[in-house]
Formats: C-alpha cells, sequence, structure tokens
C-alpha cells in the first residue's frame, strides 16, 4: 500500500469569535498549514472543504470552498465541498488521502471552518437538529423518552426530559450515559473524572477555548443539563478552523526538511438501525482500521476521542478496545488516560475544552495527534508517543452516530 503522509498542518485557537468569520479563519489556518509544510499555495492540485453551518446562517450555500479559497488566490485546482456533521473535517482528510492514494494527486489540502456562535442563541442551539434526521425528529425524542423509562437509573426531579437552552444532542449523549449506567453501573462521578482530565489538559492547550482547571467537585456542582450531564461535561458552542496538507512518498522526497507523520489508516462508515445492545459503529469501524494498520489497541500512544461530552469519551475508550466494554468509568478512574497514563486521550483537551466547532472539530483532532507524534506539543507532551488514533463522529440517527471516521497516524522514525 502506498504511503501517505501528513506534511503540514494548521489550526486557530477555538474560541467566540462574534467579529470572524468563516472565511476568514479559514484563510488563517490554511496559510498556518502551507507554512508548516514548507510549500507555496501554488503546489496544492486539489482541497476538500468542511463545513456545515454557513450556509445556514449566512446564506453561503452550494460552492463554500471555492468561495473561501478563491478570494486567498488559490483557483483551477478541483475543489469538493464536505458535509458530514460533526465529521466533516476528518471525511475532508479521507478524501484527500483517498485521491492521493488512487493517484490522482500528489499534494491535497483539507481544511474545516465553522462559526456557530450567533446573537441568537436559539438559531445556533437548533442549527444542531439538522444533524439529525429532521423529519423523524419528533419520533426521534419518543424514541429517546421511551427508551430512557427501561433503564434503571433514576435522575433528580426536573432533568429527566428534553427541555430548551441546549443542543439536542446533549439529550442523546444523556440517553447514553443512562443506558450505560443502568447496565454496567458506572456513575456520574466518573464522568466528572473524565471532565476534571480533559480541563487539566485544555489548560495545558494555547488553542484550546476552555484553559481553566476543574476539580471533580465542581464539575459534579456545575449547572446541570441533562442527567447526568452537567455544563462542563459538555462542549461549547463556538467557532474556529484547522487545516491540513497531506502528500504521496513522490511528493515527500521533494521537501527539503520535512517533519512528516503518516497516514496507516483511514477509514468512513455510516451508522446502521442497530439496537442499543448491538454493535456499534465506532466498535465495528476501528476493527478495520487496526487491520489496514497492522496494528491493535495496545499499540496505540494516544487518541483524540469525540467527547461531545463527557460520556462520550467514556463509550469509545471502550469501543476502540483501550478497556472491555463496561470498564471505561474505572478505566478514567484509574488515571490511565490522563497525562502520564497508560494511554492518554484528549491531549488536546478534547471537545469539552477544546472546544467543537462542528466542521473544523475531526482537524482539530489531527492537528493534536500531528504535534503529538513530532514532539511538539509542549507542557502536554505524551512521551515515546509513536501511534495515535482520532475517532471522529458526526449526526446522530437512532442510537448512534450517522457517520464517523478513524484515522490512525504514525511517527516517522
Amino acid at each position: 500500500m502506498a504511503n501517505i503522509y501528513i506534511i503540514g498542518l494548521g489550526m486557530i485557537r477555538f474560541n467566540k469569535y462574534p467579529d470572524r468569520d468563516v472565511r476568514d479563519m479559514s484563510h488563517e489556518a490554511v496559510n498556518l498549514a502551507l507554512e508548516d509544510a514548507g510549500i507555496k499555495k501554488e503546489a496544492l492540485e486539489a482541497a476538500f472543504f468542511s463545513n456545515t453551518f454557513w450556509g445556514m446562517f449566512s446564506n453561503q450555500h452550494s460552492i463554500r470552498g471555492q468561495v473561501m479559497l478563491r478570494s486567498m488566490g488559490i483557483g483551477a485546482i478541483p475543489v469538493t465541498n464536505v458535509e458530514n456533521a460533526c465529521a466533516g473535517a476528518s471525511t475532508a482528510l479521507h478524501m484527500a488521502y483517498t485521491g492521493i492514494r488512487a493517484g490522482m494527486y500528489d499534494v491535497a489540502l483539507a481544511v474545516g471552518s465553522e462559526k456557530i456562535t450567533n446573537p441568537n442563541k436559539a438559531l445556533s442551539l437548533g442549527a444542531y437538529a439538522s444533524c439529525m434526521d429532521v423529519a423523524n425528529f419528533e419520533k426521534h425524542l419518543n424514541m429517546m423518552m421511551e427508551l430512557s423509562k427501561t433503564f434503571d437509573v433514576k435522575p433528580p426531579d426536573g432533568q429527566s426530559a428534553p427541555g430548551e437552552g441546549r443542543s439536542i444532542f446533549m439529550d442523546a449523549y444523556a440517553m447514553g450515559a443512562k443506558w450505560h449506567m443502568s447496565r454496567f453501573g458506572s456513575t456520574q462521578k466518573q464522568l466528572a473524572v473524565i471532565c476534571a482530565k480533559n480541563h487539566r489538559h485544555g489548560s495545558l492547550n494555547p488553542k484550546a477555548q476552555y484553559q481553566n482547571t476543574m476539580t471533580v467537585e465542581e464539575v459534579l456542582a456545575d449547572k446541570p443539563v441533562a442527567y447526568p450531564l452537567t455544563r462542563a461535561m459538555c462542549s461549547p458552542v463556538g467557532d474556529g478552523a484547522a487545516a491540513a496538507v497531506i502528500c504521496s512518498e513522490k511528493f515527500l522526497k521533494r521537501l527539503a526538511s520535512p517533519r512528516p507523520v503518516r497516514i496507516l489508516a483511514s477509514v468512513l462508515g455510516s451508522g446502521t438501525d442497530r439496537d442499543i445492545n448491538g454493535e456499534d459503529i465506532g466498535e465495528r469501524l476501528v476493527k478495520k482500521a487496526y487491520e489496514i494498520a497492522g496494528v491493535g489497541p495496545k499499540d496505540i500512544s494516544l487518541a483524540e476521542l469525540h467527547d461531545a461530552t463527557a460520556y462520550g469519551e467514556l463509550h469509545q475508550t471502550e469501543a476502540m478496545g483501550f478497556c472491555p466494554p463496561g470498564e471505561g468509568g474505572p478505566y478514567a478512574e484509574s488515571g490511565a488516560t490522563k497525562l502520564g497514563g497508560k494511554q492518554p486521550v484528549n491531549t488536546s483537551g478534547g471537545l469539552e475544552c477544546r472546544g467543537h466547532p462542528i466542521g473544523a472539530s475531526g482537524l482539530a483532532q489531527i492537528y493534536e495527534i500531528g504535534l503529538q507524534l513530532r514532539g511538539e506539543a509542549g507542557k502536554r507532551q505524551v512521551e515515546n508517543a509513536k501511534i495515535g488514533l482520532a475517532e471522529n463522529g458526526g449526526g446522530n440517527i437512532g442510537v448512534e452516530e450517522a457517520a464517523m471516521c478513524i484515522h490512525i497516524l504514525e511517527k516517522v522514525r
């Protein structure tokens, strides 16, 4: 199989930017990635642009990538617009990887940019519902409510039903968390341990939206969102952009002083109409990724997992095979997933603290893994990082993600 490399990484700090837009943030991330790669924009042979809400908020539909790139002097090359909910940016990377592996290009750009903050908060929160089956939205809500009634978990008064002032995805994650608590005995405190760990990691990341530490007790005492989730356990609304330059081995040899990271596996898939107790999308896709990469879960030095809530990380540590099913909570409590632990997870702070501007999140994960494998992560550097895994889920249909990408990256020795 041909070797494909990431040679350039660029990312702006995720935050709330009332005076910036999708185009402006994209330009900065792309220029940072090109500078990091040591190439000019004229070298690019293709580009893949991820965004979800630019059309919804600012009426820029259809040719988003072409508009963004042309305005920074990049034209003529094929541009593919990617919309795959929260998995959009990692899907853009997957498509760039696929094109290079097929021999169509030698160097390509993947970029994701998203502006979600809006003076109309209800518009921002309501937009997340478009990442579900809109025509069956009420049916989906009823399914979650009825399924939650079957769990042996009694939420505190006033924290059981879907409500206003939050994304519908928080209710979907709350349902998953209650299922896990009912089936395996996991606890709200274990979720708080995960969250506090990510706040510690985020405090070390200058690109993170939240850079404050929180104790387990502070996480538990934070504002309730949807039981068992408190506000600190949920990813914030925010804006941001990230980009990566990908190339073939042939192109890599042209570079004067490359700092490449090898892509061992790039897998994209979609969910199924499974039962809540069945094998989920992450468990299914990671098997394929491990097979392609020729590694197993024990070989992973660190991982960036899709923790739109703390429960997302708990579940994905199990799905990726880092610990047995049902043991994600104890695994976090053991310290295995923190910096200095056996298998650090979300050293960036994760979606909970680094932030989650939907169309950019997948490449932000790649940015973190890339820095770690190059030994450039500063105070949050994982010792002897050799292989990293990034799992990025998007949207929701039924009881799981509608789409998911998994990438496995390797340090080039």
